[in-house]
């Protein structure tokens, strides 16, 4: 079977071909790129391995190519890289790995072909393609990958616990192709995942997080939580989104499971973003549910203030998982905080003044605030969805025509703290935020319009209610 490379993948492939046979050692494209150009997924990096040092492979091929790209070397893990026409290749020399109980951190030797595709993770990333002259573009297969990408199906080269036991991070990138792809887990190795599963403790939460982000960014990252919740691995490094899980009844009266209705909201914002951040605002929207349950005679189970909860929840889990620290979890947090906002406009008259707060408090993120809690609308019962889907498309009418009419997305009032203390010889204090505010309110409430002359004069008249005047 013959692969077909692109132009600069060819040019690529053939002159890393000419410096092994220069160097006298043979190498081998091997992993990702080999499965990606089989399956038709488009590449963006080229591994390479050859038997023997991957550093001078690496800088003999970089003199090839008129554009003579850097090297970066890291002679700890002999290893280099070098980008050139729009690919990155690393080289490694291949190799041979044995394994302690309490590290992913492998003891390597210099191995054979066979050696480094033993070592990875899946069938389907074994496999390899000659560099040699002799059999240029040969595939080399030793465990039947390629009839695992015909089957769809992921399995480890060799016994899948050994292989997950020896290094962990191997169960998480087996779920994560599984939702990138779309393949089925092998029964075997599904079964080692579980077995194993206390063994991610090991792995920093950076590795892991980094993985996670990988599966937000599918298409259907639902795939991948559900493996992950049910192998048990989802409770070592996320407990919180484990705590949603199930149903519990009282009375005949039971509330849905919020696990599997926040992975489907995840699921639905997929549909209409690419952001990464709203997809985690979306995970994280309901994970103050488990702290609010309550069950209520004549109300059944209710989750008052969950978003409160939930806000509060969010510096706590990005800093758990080492993911940002500043604006993009400020994000998120605003978000699972306004997340029910909109929806709560759909249960009673929509005022301008309740329209105007939320074109306020949400500024330049509403639009996305809008996405969140369209994606939030799910139910099994599609008359109610479709209820719900009205009044939720009245609400947002009814926030264009305010925000058209008022100009209120990322609005200040025309009246600003240094103007009050100008205007009364005040100095800082209290008292100057309680007139901006109150100036802010009358806006807000509709009672006066959103201008500069109509906002000194309310600022004038308010200062005199608290026996302030102009000197």
């Amino acid at each position: 079977m013959q692969i077909q490379c692109t132009p600069n993948e060819q040019t690529i492939l053939q002159n890393i071909a000419l410096a092994a046979e220069q160097l006298g050692v043979p190498c081998y494209a091997i992993g990702g790129f080999v499965r990606d150009k089989i399956i038709g997924r488009t590449t963006k990096d080229i591994d390479i391995v050859c038997l023997g040092s991957g550093i001078e492979l690496a800088e003999a091929s970089a003199q090839l190519f008129s554009s003579k790209p850097n090297v970066a070397v890291y002679k700890n893990f002999g290893t280099a890289q070098f980008k050139t026409l729009d690919i990155d290749v690393e080289f490694v020399g291949a190799r041979k790995e044995s394994y302690r109980s309490n590290s992913r951190n492998p003891d390597v030797e210099p191995g054979t072909i066979e050696d480094d595709q033993n070592r990875r993770d899946l069938t389907i990333n074994a496999l390899a393609i000659s560099l040699q002259e002799h059999n240029f573009g040969e595939i080399i297969d030793p465990f039947d990958g390629l009839g695992d990408l015909e089957r769809k199906l992921l399995r480890t080269p060799l016994e899948p616990s050994k292989t997950f036991i020896d290094d962990p991070l191997r169960m998480l990138r087996t779920i994560r192709f599984a939702t990138q792809l779309g393949y089925t887990i092998q029964d075997e190795t599904f079964e080692a995942i579980k077995q194993n599963a206390e063994r991610i403790r090991i792995i920093s939460k950076e590795r892991i997080t980094d993985e996670i982000n990988k599966i937000i960014a599918c298409p259907k990252p639902s795939i991948g939580f559900d493996l992950l919740f049910r192998s048990g691995i989802l409770e070592y490094f996320f407990p919180k989104l484990v705590d949603l899980a199930g149903a519990e009844y009282i009375d005949g009266k039971g509330h849905k499971d919020n696990f599997y209705h926040t992975i489907q909201v995840v699921d639905n914002i997929c549909q209409t973003t690419d952001n990464i951040w709203l997809r985690w605002a979306a995970l994280l929207h309901d994970i103050g549910k488990p702290a609010t349950k309550k069950f209520e005679q004549g109300l059944g189970w209710t989750f008052h203030g969950h978003e409160w909860v939930g806000a509060k929840m969010v510096p706590g889990i990005f800093k758990d998982l080492k993911l940002p620290q500043h604006d993009k979890m400020k994000y998120v947090q605003k978000l699972v905080l306004l997340h029910l906002r909109p929806i709560s406009l759909t249960k009673e008259n929509i005022t301008d003044s309740a329209v105007r707060r939320l074109l306020f408090d949400a500024g330049e993120d509403i639009d996305d605030l809008m996405l969140l809690c369209s994606a939030d609308i799910t139910s099994k019962n599609q008359s109610k969805v479709n209820r719900f889907r009205e009044n939720f498309n009245m609400v947002a009418q009814r926030m264009k025509e305010v925000e058209e009419s008022d100009q209120l997305r990322n609005w200040q009032p025309p009246i600003t703290g240094e103007i009050i203390m100008q205007t009364f010889n005040l100095p800082p204090s209290k008292l100057v935020g309680d007139i901006k505010i109150a100036v802010r309110e009358a806006i807000l409430d509709g009672i006066i319009p959103n201008t500069y002359e109509a906002s000194f004069e309310y600022m004038i008249q308010t200062a005199k209610s608290l026996n302030i005047e102009k000197p």
